[in-house]
């Protein structure tokens, strides 16, 4: 009987790139035949947290890849499938020595597919090799030296991909797995407003960023048009792992040593460490994908709205700001932070329902979709974590500070487009004499306010405030503050 050739796999998760990939460098560093691979697995094309932009947005960075492999004369093995159905017809094929990944700080589905995964692979005789993700560490007990952990790691040199010759998979070997496996169509739309995945377009936005577009990043952070240029876009290519966190920080610095005006390129940078921080809490206390990690707010309890719900769902909820997030978020997969957080404000707070009903519609939109990022802040803007300030937004008040001119909500909310700007940020002030003279019907052409947001901002503000000085709020802050707080919070917010 002759034995199976013995190989190595890089199972490619979040890390969709050949540079500064730590699984690939070490499975190449073994010298042994070595494959890649991508599962489309099952688990996540039917869970509620993701939708077809973001597997789109990982075609396009496979594809990418591929032509990058070319020289090499292989490419990414892209299947569909449950991942051990998947190993398990490879093995029919040959034996699996080793198998390389990035440890996944996901969602429960994954995190419990891996419990399994690592069962499978000891009663199987593989070894598991994974790699800590963008420094983010597992099994920590607290926050004790961990920024200065994770600014070193950002600092050690970058993984060059250097494989030996023909020690990856050739096509030819790829095409016999193919014929065993589901092979996965790597076609996706040509025309839409999602921005496109893949390592080459990551740096044609991050060079852009560096050259010329960060000289305006501290002034139009805030504004919903403006920094559609002015911010990185890079969000997408850092939680799908087009690039590493490690490459934009090295590349942030070297600008920032040479830049006059340090100021853009260091609050851009304290922003990935901020990212850093919030995913590293959220893969210390992973129950926060569906529970307030203060338990002090699980009492509190809230009505559902399904028509609340379906307005603010559909960018109609009479509030012109948020309905030009919401619409914009809905075609592009991206609004800045402040809207994001204004979302989730007036979902939470203006509107008085739960966040968890809220996540799985945005985590769908969000194109840079990141457990690790999205949990937390969800809870931190419905005020509840126990530690962070309550801030409840006006839309109102944002609008025309944030968007004086309505550039944005003439974009995204036409139907007001032809009013005069200050009945655009306020159309619900429009005399039935004015609506007349600008052959505008509210409640007709564009929805009427859905809720009083006077009265329910000081109901939100009273509960919540009130609920700061529960006996069960403050322990649990307490306990979250020991856990998670850094030794110098202030370093993560230097920007010179």
């Amino acid at each position: 009987m002759t034995s199976k050739p013995h190989i190595n796999i890089v199972w490619l998760k979040r890390d969709l790139r050949l540079e500064d990939n730590e699984a690939i460098a070490n499975a190449l560093q073994s010298g042994k035949p070595t494959l890649l691979i991508y599962a489309f697995e099952h688990l996540l094309l039917n869970d509620n947290h993701y939708s077809e932009r973001h597997f789109n947005f990982i075609k396009e960075s496979i594809r990418d890849i591929n032509i990058q492999l070319k020289p090499f004369g292989t490419k990414v093995l892209s299947v569909t499938g449950d991942i051990q159905s998947v190993f398990n017809l490879i093995q029919s094929f040959y034996k699996i020595d080793a198998i390389y990944s990035h440890l996944e700080t996901g969602i429960l589905v994954t995190y419990n597919r891996d419990k399994e995964f690592s069962r499978y692979c000891r009663n199987n005789f593989i070894s598991w090799k994974e790699s800590k993700n963008n420094g983010v560490e597992r099994g920590l007990l607290n926050r004790e030296n961990w920024l200065e952990e994770w600014e070193n790691y950002m600092n050690q040199p970058i993984e060059i991909f250097n494989p030996m010759p023909n020690q990856l998979l050739s096509l030819e070997e790829i095409s016999r797995l193919e014929s065993v496996l589901t092979v996965t169509d790597l076609d996706t739309p040509e025309k839409t407003k999602f921005q496109k995945g893949g390592t080459t377009t990551a740096w044609k936005y991050a060079n852009s960023f560096f050259e010329s577009r960060y000289k305006d990043y501290m002034f139009n952070i805030s504004k919903p048009e403006a920094s559609r240029t002015s911010c990185s876009r890079l969000s997408p290519y850092i939680s799908w792992g087009n690039v590493s966190i490690r490459q934009i920080f090295q590349k942030g610095q070297k600008i920032k040593e040479a830049s006059k005006d340090k100021r853009h390129i260091g609050a851009f940078l304290s922003r990935l460490r901020w990212q850093a921080h919030f995913i590293q809490k959220f893969e210390m206390e992973h129950t926060m994908e569906n529970a307030s990690v203060n338990k002090g707010y699980h009492k509190l309890k809230k009505s559902i709205s399904l028509q609340y719900q379906k307005a603010w769902r559909e960018g109609q909820t009479g509030f012109p700001l948020v309905d030009a997030s919401m619409r914009c978020l809905i075609e592009t997969g991206y609004v800045n932070f402040r809207m994001r957080a204004m979302l989730v404000s007036f979902f939470t707070h203006i509107l008085w329902q739960p966040w968890q009903h809220a996540s799985e519609h945005l985590s769908q939109l969000f194109l840079d979709f990141e457990p690790g990022i999205h949990f937390p802040q969800l809870q931190m803007q419905a005020g509840e974590t126990g530690i962070n300030n309550l801030r409840i937004y006006n839309p109102t008040l944002n609008g025309l500070k944030h968007d004086t001119d309505a550039e944005f909500i003439k974009k995204w909310v036409p139907e007001l487009a032809h009013l005069d700007i200050p009945f655009i940020h306020e159309p619900y002030l429009m005399t039935e004499l004015e609506q007349g003279l600008y052959n505008f019907k509210l409640g007709v052409d564009y929805p009427e306010p859905i809720v009083d947001i006077k009265e329910n901002r000081k109901r939100a503000s009273d509960i919540l405030w009130n609920m700061k000085t529960d006996p069960e709020v403050q322990k649990e802050s307490f306990r979250i503050l020991k856990r998670h707080t850094l030794q110098d919070r202030s370093r993560l917010l230097k920007s010179n």
